[in-house]
């Protein structure tokens, strides 16, 4: 999976917390995922349309009532569910209010190696300097991103790096994903 599909995917709150949810067998209808994940009923179902619209999930034809359909993941979402469960795994519940924040994943995906900021910002080609800013400090401030500063740099430049929890995060999801650089117009 390319980082721009990664980022659209996890660009809604409960797209994640849903694809580990039925990946770890929890019924693909709406109260047990609700139950299981959560979320709110109005976020929930904006999270399963975008799932649906991404090509992750898909209705059950022939089960469940018309007002209480059933959906299952396809190919592709098994796939986006596995590592979505991994993360689930190595992250605990109080992880997860950072972990739906439209950019955490992505930017720590970046993070597979230690990143100066204009590096993670190649890597992720839609993000703004305040996104990519106010992602790197809330993570500092939960001990998942350690800055320092490169003095041999000049002028000195910041690095970034994953640790603890971030790191774990990191190292299950960037082999999944293929990075495109920007290339500057010739």
């Amino acid at each position: 999976m390319d980082i721009r599909m990664f980022v659209n995917i996890t660009s809604r709150a409960w797209a994640m917390p849903i694809l580990s949810s039925l990946h770890s067998g929890t019924p693909g209808r709406q109260a047990p995922l609700l139950a299981a994940t959560g979320a709110g009923r109005t976020a929930f179902a904006q999270s399963m349309d975008h799932l649906i619209e991404q090509g992750l999930l898909e209705r059950n034809p022939g089960f469940g009532h018309p007002l209480r359909p059933e959906f299952r993941l396809t190919e592709l979402g098994r796939t986006v569910a596995a590592i979505a469960d991994k993360i689930h795994n190595v992250s605990t519940e109080d992880d997860w209010p950072l972990l739906r924040r439209s950019w955490t994943l992505p930017v720590l995906t970046s993070l597979h190696k230690p990143s100066h900021f204009m590096d993670i910002k190649r890597r992720l080609p839609t993000i703004t300097d305040r996104a990519l800013s106010q992602s790197l400090k809330s993570m500092e401030a939960r001990d998942w991103v350690c800055r320092s500063v490169d003095g041999g740099a000049r002028p000195p430049r910041s690095i970034y790096i994953a640790v603890n929890t971030g790191d774990l995060i990191s190292q299950v999801i960037a082999p999944k994903i293929a990075f495109y650089s920007r290339t500057a117009p010739h």
